[in-house]
């Protein structure tokens, strides 16, 4: 079976105007990137839409979506997509959050679960487990740029970008999409200090995958940030750092479609 090929679409929620990714047929599930708007010819993007309807927007200031004067923190974030959520047709939705849009994932469901159907964080962001000298997540603005690409994949030659063989636009995109996240996640650095307390809110069956090479947040952060989610399943993806679903697409997407026809 062939999957539908990949739409690049526009989308107006809350007078945002957004770019969204829009593939496949099937089970919602609505997408939420991490540190780069998701790359349309991505494989496991390819294999979820044979089994799933996928919708996945660029937050603003990612990719093509602007970003308004004065959006500017996680809680816009959380507050569109509750706003994207009320706009769609289907009754339930399954979330799916990567990195940076995991912790934002993880803020929805505690805010919404009625409109959702499951939750899957992948290798999520948005909590703090050690104390203020504990560098629970990598801080990959005041790292160098090789070892952040060594901690953050499991095949760093494979899957590592070459900058030096990007064309400029591409160039440009990946700038603006690292300014927003820093803008986002800067202070306090990719956490909320209240979201632990509130996570054991999340009231839908939910999985936490992570790679289990990740040196952004370990798969020890991954193992406490499930426990804390009531009934959460924790698995982890051999052979992959900090995005599974680029460095294992198969195991990846097989885990995901394991736990949605549960």
């Amino acid at each position: 079976m062939t999957a539908p090929a990949t739409i690049a679409d526009r989308i107006d929620i809350a007078g945002l105007e957004l770019e969204v990714l829009r593939r496949g047929a099937g089970r919602p599930i609505l997408l939420l990137h991490g540190f780069q708007n998701p790359d349309p010819g991505a494989r496991f993007l390819e294999l979820l839409a044979r089994r799933a309807r996928i919708i996945a927007p660029s937050h603003p200031g990612f990719g093509r979506s602007p970003r308004p004067d004065g959006f500017e923190t996680v809680y816009d974030l959380v507050r569109l997509y509750l706003a994207l959520l009320e706009s769609l047709p289907d009754e339930k939705v399954t979330l799916m959050g990567f990195s940076f849009g995991g912790w934002l994932a993880a803020e929805i469901a505690v805010a919404c679960a009625h409109r959702l159907d499951r939750l899957i964080l992948v290798d999520a962001l948005g909590v703090k487990f050690g104390d203020r000298e504990s560098a629970d997540i990598l801080d990959v603005f005041n790292t160098h740029p090789k070892e952040v690409q060594r901690r953050f994949w499991h095949d760093v030659p494979r899957f590592a970008p070459d900058y030096d063989a990007l064309s400029d636009e591409a160039l440009v995109s990946l700038a603006r999409n690292w300014e927003a996240l820093c803008l986002y996640g800067w202070h306090p650095y990719m956490y909320n200090p209240q979201l632990k307390r509130w996570l054991g809110r999340i009231a839908v069956p939910s999985l936490v995958l992570w790679g289990a090479s990740d040196g952004i947040v370990s798969p020890d952060y991954g193992r406490a940030y499930a426990a804390l989610i009531p009934g959460a399943r924790f698995a982890l993806i051999d052979a992959a750092g900090h995005a599974p679903e680029i460095e294992q697409p198969e195991m990846f997407v097989d885990h995901v479609l394991g736990f949605l026809e549960t």
